[in-house]
């Protein structure tokens, strides 16, 4: 392996930058491809049928330009529905995202969770399992937010969150039979993490948040122990299936914060 093949990030949007910075704070000199899928935007509205045909042919073609030690869906609508078909088209590791429920539920003292996630995320048979294995003593309440990501996506193009706003889609936890004994949250989906003050900020106090962004970064780390990386880190790099008037506003927020400039697919 070339000390200068990057690891390859793959979200719909923004929200895998949520899982780019705890891999950096492990693997500080890596090199980073992150693609956001901006033209297939957002995905937790698609159907199980659209995101199954589109992610992995879009990686196929990724995985070919950048030619990526690793590849990270860094989207745990698109790893719930399209991991295993990723898996079985490309020659390289892939890294999925899937809902900390476990770790939530190994925190939680009331034995109440909401795993708050996209529409398409929070009705997996995927999300069954894990709360089978690693929560059944637990009641687990979930909401599908599409609204939190447009927040998301908002926020880093430069529109402030609004209060108001985020502590409507709380609501749909806290609202439901039993939602005021949650305790601790899931963000199933990483654009979630991107919003975590704004959440506190109107959430119950006391409330935790948790989010798979770091077990991730620990498993890339641990998939790429013994590599060669750069003596020093190249600039990470920024791609794009389409470069709107958002786009080009997030692309000028990333800029700041070390990105190229953004690239089109």
């Amino acid at each position: 392996m070339h000390d200068t093949a990057p690891i390859l990030f793959f979200d719909s949007g923004v929200g895998g930058l949520s899982v780019v910075a705890p891999t950096v704070a492990l693997l500080p000199t890596a090199g980073i491809v992150y693609v956001a899928d901006s033209a297939g935007f957002p995905y937790g509205t698609k159907s199980e049928g659209e995101i199954a045909a589109r992610v992995p042919a879009l990686l196929g073609r990724l995985a070919e330009r950048y030619r990526p030690r690793l590849i990270v869906i860094a989207c745990n609508t698109a790893s719930t529905i399209a991991l295993g078909a990723v898996r079985a088209a490309l020659d390289v590791p892939i890294v999925g995202t899937v809902p900390a429920i476990k770790p939530a539920a190994a925190i939680s003292r009331t034995r109440t969770i909401g795993v708050l996630g996209t529409a398409a995320t929070v009705r997996q048979p995927y999300v069954d399992d894990l709360v089978a294995r690693f929560a059944a003593d637990c009641t687990v309440l979930r909401y599908g937010s599409a609204a939190l990501v447009e927040i998301a996506e908002a926020a880093l193009a430069g529109e402030a969150p609004s209060p108001d706003a985020v502590a409507t889609e709380l609501a749909g936890l806290f609202g439901q039979p039993g939602g005021v004994r949650i305790d601790t949250i899931v963000n199933a989906c990483t654009h979630f993490p991107l919003l975590e003050g704004d959440m506190t900020a109107v959430a119950p106090p006391g409330v935790a948040f948790v989010d798979g962004g770091p077990g991730i970064a620990r498993r890339v780390a641990a998939l790429t122990h013994g590599q060669a990386w750069p003596a020093v880190a190249p600039p990470a790099r920024l791609v794009l299936t389409r470069l709107g008037e958002r786009e080009r506003a997030i692309a000028a927020t990333l800029a700041d914060r070390g990105f190229a400039s953004a690239e089109t697919l």
